[in-house]
């Protein structure tokens, strides 16, 4: 049977879709709930749907980046959205980044069983006939991330890039900018390789050098607390990672702003 989560952070939504749908029609089970963006990602991570019916207006989710990220990771998942949120650009972006029906609350039921006949159908396809999208083999599914979730891909790249940015004065970990992008953190890494050609400590200390360097443009400021302030431990540190990213030490990028 393919396997079934709801997140909404509303019990009686959650529990009327769990009891009312008679999900045996289309050889699928709810096996999981979660009530906000945090729950309801763990949920999946553990339970590895072939199917997701999700709000995204929910306490502690972003959830365009939530949809993004799941069809980065999980390509064959199916991911129906039921909202109160009525913005039509909101919408047109979701279905953009691959979710299979933007539904509006409250919902008809025939729109609900219309929308799992078509992600049930969609898994007959893909040939996944168990109970998890990781029924196919991992080279179908590397070709499927790349044909058809471009949009999801670039849109977690990005969100990554943005992230990074601006927290990179803090002592962020790859951990750190993978929930940020509700995937895991051998995916992003994967996804930055492919998308950038780098890793994430190479894009962590290009997002402090480049802070680095506007900084150094005041003479007032010492560089030792420069490399500080940007994020790194030390200046011996600090002194490497510019060299070898500028080719010339910080001092010599100084002068030549004079």
């Amino acid at each position: 049977m393919y396997k079934v989560v709801i997140i909404d952070d509303e019990p009686l939504i959650v529990e009327g879709l769990s009891r009312s749908i008679p999900w045996e029609r289309w050889n699928c089970k709810v096996v999981g709930f979660g009530y906000n963006g945090i729950e309801g990602m763990e949920v999946i991570r553990r339970e590895k749907p072939a199917i997701v019916i999700s709000d995204i207006s929910m306490p502690k989710m972003d959830g365009l980046t939530m949809i993004a990220g799941l069809k980065s990771e999980f390509p064959y998942m199916q991911v129906s959205i039921l909202t109160g949120y009525r913005e039509f650009t909101y919408a047109q972006e979701a279905i953009r980044l691959g979710v299979s029906a933007f539904l509006l609350k409250p919902s008809k039921m025939d729109e609900l069983y219309e929308a799992i006949e078509n992600m049930t159908e969609k898994l007959k396809l893909f040939h996944i006939e168990e109970e998890q999208p990781e029924a196919v083999t991992e080279e179908a599914e590397e070709e499927d991330s790349v044909l058809y979730n471009s949009e999801a891909n670039n849109f977690v790249v990005t969100k990554a890039l943005e992230y990074i940015k601006e927290h990179s004065r803090e002592r962020i970990q790859l951990a750190d900018v993978a929930d940020h992008c509700y995937v895991s953190q051998w995916h992003l890494s994967k996804l930055l390789n492919k998308h950038t050609g780098e890793n994430f400590s190479v894009a962590l200390n290009k997002a402090r050098i480049a802070e680095a360097k506007e900084l150094l443009q005041d003479p007032s400021r010492r560089i030792y607390d420069i490399a500080e302030e940007v994020g790194f431990q030390d200046l011996a540190h600090f002194s490497r990672v510019f060299k070898k990213l500028e080719g010339i030490s910080a001092n010599e990028y100084r002068n030549t702003l004079s």
